[in-house]
């Protein structure tokens, strides 16, 4: 008799659907070298010398075993100082900092340690796709707020203000966004500040991994920067992104003291430290690392505008990004949904992107494109998508 696994498997984890990201991810991956992939969220630049030379000593002094579960208090203090130092954040690295396996760990121990079954949460999409699951498998009810480009996918307060019951436990803040490239300035953090100044039981979750990703000349602004949202915000941030350390799998969450420990407690059960090696490359980063930042951040800014002119030489529209590494082009007009789309594209123009509803219901229409990657590759991959776009109006393609 044959075990029905689907029956043991949690419903809740059968009602998660399988990231698309990582479906193209993989298609492109079974096609080899013959694929360009604009897809994952990846720099393409490896890590710095100096940051991989500082985990690379920490192995041949032997550093090779468990950190605190908090993290090593050398690298909380390095957090520290470039958080206050880059972003005007102050927090103690003795009990408000917690050192993660990225920022999506923090997200998941934000959610299991705050969330109770029926507490709401409320999201903005189109967004990164671990925010709803995150919610979801700590059983919580994500509320979405839907951005529009005609708003330059900013949360409008107005929007916030209705979706805040006496359920929301907290809002996920998500700028720059994935997938859009949105960011919203101070003022606009002003108008949210004003809604959340109402509700004093919501608690801010801001996802600032792409906050060195910025091209609109200002300095980055987190919302943990209103004094009356401080004690309210708990910010996650990393090093994946803006200092190309995808791979070491490192990042961290500040905020209150209190709520960090209780992430403690479940980080300390479920993950108990971040990896050694890569601890130490991070007080390489901290303190060493803005120069390299600067560089990769012009050259990306550099592929944005390729990307731009790009997607209107292709004829298709497109919010402007002002941060991270994506565009989010409409498709809208073409016959296609936005899977069929990049499935179609992908198999005949070697082309690998992200349908926009892998990131909300309302991304349907979008496509996700990734300047992470070279120039040469970004440029060829418009000549392609060119072709495409133009193939598919005159009704040539196969």
């Amino acid at each position: 008799m044959e075990t029905d696994y689907q029956s043991k498997i949690s419903k809740v984890v059968n009602e998660i659907k399988p990231s698309a990201i990582r479906r193209f991810f993989d298609l492109a991956n079974e096609l080899k070298g013959e694929v360009i992939s604009l897809s994952i969220g990846e720099p393409d630049f490896v890590t710095p010398w100096n940051i991989r030379e500082a985990g690379i000593f920490s192995l041949e002094d032997g550093y090779t075993h468990y950190s605190p579960n908090q993290g090593y208090i050398e690298v909380r203090k390095a957090i520290s100082e470039y958080l206050e130092r880059r972003f005007d954040l102050k927090y103690d690295p003795k009990g408000q900092i917690l050192v993660t396996v990225g920022g999506s760990e923090a997200l998941d121990l934000i959610a299991r340690a705050l969330i109770d079954p029926g507490d709401e949460v409320i999201i903005l999409e189109p967004c990164f796709v671990a925010y709803r699951a995150t919610v979801t498998l700590a059983h919580g009810v994500p509320v979405v707020i839907e951005t529009k480009e005609k708003d330059n996918y900013k949360l409008m307060p107005e929007d916030l203000e209705a979706a805040i019951t006496d359920k929301t436990k907290y809002l996920i803040l998500g700028y720059p966004g994935n997938p859009t490239g949105a960011t919203m300035s101070y003022d606009d953090l002003c108008k949210i500040r004003d809604v959340l100044m109402r509700h004093p039981n919501v608690f801010v979750v801001s996802d600032e991994l792409y906050s060195e990703l910025n091209y609109t000349g200002s300095r980055p602004v987190s919302i943990a920067n209103f004094p009356e949202l401080y004690d309210r915000t708990i910010v996650v941030n990393g090093f994946s992104k803006s200092f190309a350390m995808t791979g070491w799998r490192i990042g961290y969450m500040a905020g209150p003291a209190p709520l960090v420990a209780a992430m403690n407690k479940v980080h300390q059960y479920c993950i108990m430290c971040s990896p050694s090696t890569a601890q130490y490359a991070v007080i390489e980063a901290c303190r060493n690392g803005d120069k390299e930042v600067e560089e990769m951040r012009a050259e990306y800014n550099r592929r944005r505008r390729v990307i731009i002119n790009g997607l209107k030489n292709a004829g298709l529209t497109c919010f402007e990004p002002t941060g991270a590494f994506y565009a989010f082009p409409s498709i809208e007009g073409l016959g296609l949904t936005s899977e069929q789309f990049c499935e179609k594209f992908l198999m005949e123009k070697k082309v690998a992107i992200v349908p926009g509803n892998a990131f909300g219901a309302c991304g349907e229409g979008h496509v996700r494109i990734s300047y992470a990657a070279s120039l040469e590759n970004i440029q060829e991959a418009m000549i392609r998508l060119k072709d495409f776009v133009e193939e598919l109006k005159d009704g040539s393609t196969k």
